[in-house]
């Protein structure tokens, strides 16, 4: 990720925290979350895309899980392994409540991420990894949806290119609602707490 994209995004998100803590303290008493409370804040979770299976799917269809989201793709050198390594990790510290859980795995890069890429990829790392992709419309409008950002290097000729985007992670209840959002700072220690509370609600109506 380009550093100057990064900080543009990270200060954005910052900013975007600092707003949503404040109207916090006006709601009624939460769980004491240890990521950044978004309830409220952002859309629930919406989207019309193809899975790697190559079957549409939309939010809907993750509804009764507990949805980690995350954009990337998977010819990224760093920070995409590098998450999906530790979201493995997260889900192997929660024991059986991990079977609540799905990770979302959003490709910025549909020309090189097709469905049978996106599978091995994202099984390579958890079975309840699922990736995902769309037209570069529809990615458009969800990165937008979450105030996420990503843009595409030009090829270099050998069909080799770079995509720089956020990497935030965004965290939706069994009902699709956002509820957190984690930045690359965030300990895995957090992560893990966060989500056992999350995954051990009565789901809202």
């Amino acid at each position: 990720m380009k550093p100057s994209l990064f900080r543009r995004v990270t200060l954005a998100l910052l900013a975007f925290v600092a707003v949503a803590c404040v109207a916090g303290c006006q709601r009624e008493p939460q769980p004491e979350w240890r990521l950044n409370d978004v309830s409220g804040h952002l859309p629930d979770l919406d989207f019309h895309l193809v899975d790697d299976h190559g079957k549409a799917v939309t939010g809907a269809d993750y509804k009764g899980k507990v949805a980690v989201l995350y954009f990337g793709y998977t010819h990224c050198p760093d920070v995409c392994p590098l998450t999906l390594t530790q979201l493995h990790v997260v889900l192997g510290r929660l024991g059986p409540a991990a079977e609540n859980v799905r990770i979302l795995f959003v490709s910025v890069d549909p020309k090189r991420d097709t469905p049978d890429v996106m599978h091995d990829y994202v099984n390579a790392f958890d079975p309840r990894a699922v990736g995902l992709s769309g037209t570069d419309p529809e990615l458009e409008k969800l990165a937008k949806r979450y105030r996420s950002a990503f843009s595409r290097e030009p090829d270099r000729g050998d069909g080799n290119y770079e995509v720089s985007h956020s990497s935030a992670i965004y965290i939706f209840d069994a009902q699709g609602k956002a509820r957190l959002l984690a930045t690359p700072s965030a300990s895995q220690d957090d992560i893990v707490h966060d989500l056992t509370l999350l995954t051990s609600l009565e789901p809202r109506s």
